[in-house]
């Protein structure tokens, strides 16, 4: 199971970690993090920093293509050599995902004309942008394209996909042995639950 993520300067660590930490349990798994230039990748936190092993070139198939988001999608949406490798490999995936403004980038490349799709909730109408219909759902499944919602969605959108190939017993076996079974101590996950100034504070943050 050839597994491709994405990574890219000011790029969110959990967007790509978080379903990394659950494919990466996928019976011959084969992970490969891809960039336009190997080395250290910096994250929009600027502490962290994430180790692109192959360089797009290097990775010609992938049964799984991840697409994170981040501050920097704007950059890589302008990158005509991302946009390419994606739709390249899109052609013969058997699923092509992204985790929140990810789907931003598979906009740009063409990949959501005509589609459902989920993005993080303050860029949801950016979707509309790339021909995309733009809906609340946690998690979107529009054929083999598998969007997500803001970054800790990623881990619901990774789980998804296992049951999809490995089952129903495999993908709840990954989710205890990974222990995920939050329970955070405010119900504000989405601007639906947070009360009005939590909302406008995000907003204001987030720009």
């Amino acid at each position: 199971m050839k597994i491709a993520i994405l990574l890219y300067e000011d790029m969110t660590a959990l967007d790509a970690i978080g379903p990394y930490e659950v494919l990466s349990r996928l019976p011959d798994a084969d992970v490969r993090f891809a960039a336009e230039k190997k080395g250290l990748v910096r994250t929009d936190t600027g502490f962290l920093r994430l180790s692109a092993d192959y360089e797009l070139s290097e990775v010609s198939r992938a049964d799984i293509l991840l697409v994170p988001g981040g501050p920097g999608d704007g950059q890589v949406r302008q990158s005509g050599r991302v946009l390419d490798w994606l739709r390249m490999l899109h052609e013969k995936t058997r699923f092509t995902a992204s985790v929140c403004t990810g789907s931003l980038i598979l906009g740009a490349a063409g990949l959501l004309q005509g589609l459902r799709a989920t993005t993080h909730w303050t860029r949801m109408e950016m979707l509309r942008e790339f021909g995309a219909e733009p809906t609340g759902e946690r998690v979107v499944e529009q054929g083999k394209i598998v969007t997500a919602a803001g970054v800790s969605a990623g881990i619901d959108m990774a789980l998804r996909l296992v049951q999809k190939i490995s089952g129903d017993d495999f993908s709840q076996a990954v989710q205890l042995g990974i222990e995920y079974d939050p329970q955070p101590p405010f119900d504000s996950g989405s601007p639906a639950k947070a009360p009005g100034h939590v909302v406008d504070l995000v907003r204001s943050i987030m720009g």
